[in-house]
């Protein structure tokens, strides 16, 4: 793979990453309830499931994921179902303060962000379509699978930490006016995280 072939597959990620999806509102939500540094955790769950839905797409499951519906089905509602428990769970919280919010450990908000981002098993189905269009069949497969992929992470890493960064930012500079309203933010953005993975999880045609 030469460079001008990695510089266009850079830009058709960017263009993927360029409107935000239920992982991204995961990281808003977490960033703005646990703080940017506790909320990497989340980051890390998420970049751990798609480096593990690459290495499915490489050894050839996409095909049998593709024929396996009922697989689909429940893997993707599971995680919408997750997500709108938590949004739930935050909207009819009582009020606290935004020092009490920051109370899930690392453990838990790295399995929020592995959960979502495995709640999308069509994932594995896009990697495996997009993956090809790079690759040249002429040079070693695997030198060429590992830049394509450490490069689709660096990117979705460094979108993942500007959302949480701006969430912790926002919350610094409006504290006040967030201090009732945390909660009620927090619970929505989880509940909108749930209605774009079940919007991502269409089946694809």
């Amino acid at each position: 793979m030469n460079f001008d072939i990695w510089l266009l597959y850079l830009g058709t990620v960017l263009v993927f990453m360029s409107t935000p999806g239920p992982s991204h509102l995961l990281m808003l939500s977490n960033s703005l309830s646990n703080g940017f540094c506790k909320s990497t955790a989340t980051a890390a769950g998420d970049l751990s499931a798609n480096l593990l839905q690459m290495i499915a797409a490489s050894a050839g499951l996409a095909s049998l994921l593709m024929n396996s519906q009922a697989y689909f089905f429940y893997i993707k509602w599971a995680g919408v179902a997750y997500l709108v428990y938590l949004g739930v769970k935050q909207l009819l919280a009582e009020h606290s303060s935004i020092s009490n919010q920051g109370v899930r450990s690392v453990k838990s908000l790295y399995w929020q962000g592995f959960i979502t981002s495995a709640a999308n098993p069509k994932a594995v189905v896009f990697f495996a379509a997009l993956f090809p269009h790079f690759l040249d069949l002429a040079q070693p497969l695997m030198p060429q699978f590992i830049a394509l992929s450490l490069t689709y992470l660096i990117v979705d890493g460094l979108f993942l930490c500007f959302y949480g960064k701006a969430a912790e930012f926002f919350k610094r500079r409006y504290l006040r006016f967030f201090e009732r309203y945390i909660a009620k933010v927090t619970g929505g953005l989880f509940i909108g995280a749930a209605v774009l993975l079940g919007i991502k999880s269409i089946d694809i045609k």
